[in-house]
């Protein structure tokens, strides 16, 4: 059995992975005493060779596994049917994205429906949590709270006789443990942190909410392991500057893992939006040139969102080609479908192309309704007001079927759209052009 030394206070008997002349919990000076112990504890295996043997499934009663509702419907739907007893959920987001704020809403919605929910927090002290939980309207008996470093405060918390329903662990990359080498953070750190908590949420039936920070491109950062430790990964996204936040399921062992919720900044916290198939598009006027409105599928949602673009002559060398929201190599692609297929003198102009709203989509649905913004704005021409499009462009200028054509057809009969333009009603490029702006090649 591997082993290595640790310090233990012997004033208070807090423990630390190196010697320091003042004890970090106490405050004690000269109490720090070198031990050695296993890295792993005798105890727990001990338990997993009395507890973890096999059993019938037949024999195991599934009410000791029904789901607790959240407090909130739209997360419930998100996971499947709500916070499962001794599941692990890992959520991720861009610092300031407000993964705080929602994990702290949700431990008040908890404490509120008579449940006892422990918000523990590496980055921030309880009076900053209480200062936010105030504003938030949040405090009451049940919302517990702590600040703290150290993996073992958590599982003291876990071994409790009675252990809360619900522990959020704010962030995992904070948390150290004994049990591995350096500092919190380090991929080390962050396997043996998470395993600990896991594990032993799993014996208690608490519902284990983890923090991750991301890297600067956009992954979760640790381990990739830490993802499948996990029952759920959750993912919180969106443009700081704008009041929009989509909650986006990555990987869920409960539910769909394709399901999204439509979240906006308010004083009092992410309050959710009800209907979100047309929260994107903003005061649109549809009397200006280069707009077109296009249904776009993210998961099982259609949401119907704003394409813009703009043509102006260049006085570059090489033009300028900008897109927004989505790949600029897919407009680059669009562009030439345009110049080889209809004819038109692209090559003088600067062309810039976004989506309204701070969204950024992969959906192939959106080629037919950049290419018809490209085309109002070159011809400077408006689309009929109701409009809407979807379809993916092919090399040849064809217009293709998309992915969920059914449900789009659906949202845009709902919302009343007229013309509604995809492969049906649009066979090529060329079709299009007639029937917009009566023009032929």
């Amino acid at each position: 059995m591997k082993t290595k030394d640790i310090f233990r206070c012997a004033a208070c008997g807090a423990q630390s992975p190196r010697w320091q002349g003042q004890c970090p919990s106490c405050k004690e000076w000269n109490t720090l005493e070198s031990i050695t112990v296993n890295k792993k504890r005798a105890s727990s295996v001990n338990a997993a060779a009395a507890q973890d043997r096999p059993q019938p499934l037949e024999d195991l009663h599934s009410e000791q596994y029904s789901t607790r509702t959240s407090g909130m419907e739209s997360l419930d739907e998100l996971l499947g049917s709500g916070l499962v007893p001794g599941a692990a959920i890992l959520l991720g987001g861009e610092p300031g994205i407000g993964k705080s704020t929602l994990l702290l809403q949700l431990a008040g919605s908890q404490a509120k429906l008579g449940h006892t929910a422990v918000y523990l927090s590496g980055e921030e002290s309880l009076p900053q949590l209480r200062g936010r939980a105030e504003r938030l309207d949040l405090l009451g008996p049940g919302l517990l709270a702590m600040a703290s470093n150290k993996v073992e405060d958590a599982l003291a918390v876990l071994d409790a006789p009675n252990p809360p329903e619900l522990l959020i662990v704010d962030s995992v990359q904070t948390l150290a443990s004994p049990l591995a080498d350096g500092i919190p953070g380090s991929v080390s750190q962050v396997r043996a942190v998470s395993g600990e908590l896991v594990e032993k949420t799993k014996k208690t039936g608490t519902t284990l909410i983890l923090v991750g920070h991301v890297t600067k491109d956009g992954q979760i950062a640790g381990p990739k392991l830490l993802e499948h430790m996990v029952d759920t990964v959750l993912y919180l996204e969106g443009d700081r500057k704008h009041f929009s936040r989509i909650l986006r399921v990555l990987k869920n062992r409960f539910g769909p893992s394709d399901e999204l919720v439509v979240f906006t900044m308010k004083e009092k916290g992410l309050e959710v939006v009800a209907d979100p198939a047309t929260f994107f598009l903003g005061a649109r006027d549809p009397s200006l040139s280069g707009t077109a409105m296009a249904l776009a599928v993210d998961g099982q949602r259609p949401f119907a969102v704003e394409v813009q673009a703009l043509v102006c002559k260049s006085f570059l060398t090489i033009p300028r080609r900008t897109a927004l929201g989505f790949d600029t190599n897919r407009l680059n692609l669009l562009l030439a479908v345009l110049e080889k297929r209809l004819r038109l003198n692209l090559s003088g102009h600067d062309i810039y192309a976004k989506i309204t709203g701070g969204l950024a989509y992969k959906d192939p649905g959106l080629d037919l309704a950049v290419v018809a913004a490209i085309m109002s704005s070159f011809y400077d021409q408006p689309l009929p007001e109701s409009a809407v499009f979807w379809g993916e462009i092919d090399l040849n200028g064809q217009v293709r079927p998309v992915a969920a054509h059914d449900v789009r057809l659906k949202q845009a009969d709902r919302l009343g759209h007229d013309p509604i333009c995809h492969s049906g009603t649009a066979g090529t490029l060329a079709d299009l052009q007639r029937v917009l702006f009566g023009k032929r090649n």
